[in-house]
This record gives C-alpha cells, structure tokens and sequence, in this order.
C-alpha cells in the first residue's frame, strides 16, 4: 500500500515543480528551470551555470560564471516560451517582468488547469495499475473478493485526497498568476 502513494507523491510532487515555473506577477527563479543552455556539449539548466539573484519584485539577474555563456542564455531565454526579452550588459542579463494583462492572466490560467488536468490522470493511471495487480491476485487465488474490494476502496480513498491535493495546488497558482 506505501507503493501506490509514494507514486502518487511524485506525481503531486511534479505537479508542484510544473506549477512553479509558471510566470505570475511576481519574479521567481523557478522561472528559469525548465530553460537549458548548451553547456560544452550538453543541455544544463541555468541555475547549475550561473547565479540567479531577485534585485526587484519584478526584475530577475543572472550571472554566469563565464562571461562566453552570456549568449547562450540570452538565445535560451528568447527562444523560450517565457515571452520575455532579456537585456545583456555584458557582465550579467536582466529580466524586467512586465504586468501581465488580462488576456495573459487568463491563458497562465487555462495552461496551470491542463497542468493539473494531466496529474489527475496520471493519479488515476497509478490507481488502475494498482488495482490491476489486486485483480490479477484474485484470479491467482492470493486474494479473496472481499479482500480485493477492501483493497480497491483503500487506493480509490488515496486517489480522491490526492486529486484534492492537486485541485489545491492548481487553485493557489490561479490565485497567484489572478492577484493584481
């Protein structure tokens, strides 16, 4: 039984570092960790190349720790799908965040629903596989009926505080990306 929510953890877990790298009003660093530059030869995230430092509610810096990765990460940054335009002064990059508009809020809104619709599926395919292994013990005589209803109640009573959990984080983050 440990199995099923040390799963559905990571999945609640995932969830949670997906929702942090979307933008709100605020600057976070989180906003950088799904953006890889080219690192002699392999992707590596920003934060393992340079210092990230928060000077202003709305104002990121980075400062890599060579002075030749300052291209890459500004292509990393513009190619991405921050939307955001960064500003190089040779020595570190800038990240003014503007205010996001009503339309803007809305779709961080529509993609941090998709992000939690697609844990709750994959909670839900935890369950099923775990209660396909149930099944499975049952036509093999391991396990009565009985014990296998018990079983799958136990794992559904898991699934609906995790899908909570979920509904819980997903409404935080609209709450943060709607405040003004």
């Amino acid at each position: 039984m440990q199995n099923i929510t040390d799963r559905m953890k990571k999945a609640l877990d995932s969830l949670a570092k997906e929702l942090a790298t979307v933008r709100t009003g605020q600057a976070t660093a989180a906003l950088l960790d799904r953006i890889n530059i080219d690192y002699y030869g392999s992707p590596t995230p920003v934060a393992q190349v340079a210092s990230i430092a928060i000077p202003e509610a709305r104002q990121l810096t980075i400062t890599p720790w060579e002075k030749a990765l300052l291209g890459g990460i500004e292509k990393a940054i513009l190619t991405s799908d921050l939307g955001l335009t960064p500003t190089n002064d040779g020595e570190m990059i800038r990240l003014s965040l503007p205010e996001l508009n009503e339309d803007r809020r809305r779709e961080f809104v529509k993609k941090t629903s998709q992000m939690g619709e697609k844990s709750k599926v994959a909670i839900r395919n935890i369950r099923r596989d775990f209660n396909d292994v149930v099944k499975k013990e049952v036509k093999n005589k391991e396990l009565s009926e009985d014990e296998s209803r018990g079983v799958q109640e136990r794992n559904q009573t898991i699934t609906d505080d995790y899908i909570a959990q979920v509904d819980v984080l997903c409404a935080k983050k609209e709450k943060d990306i709607l405040t003004i």
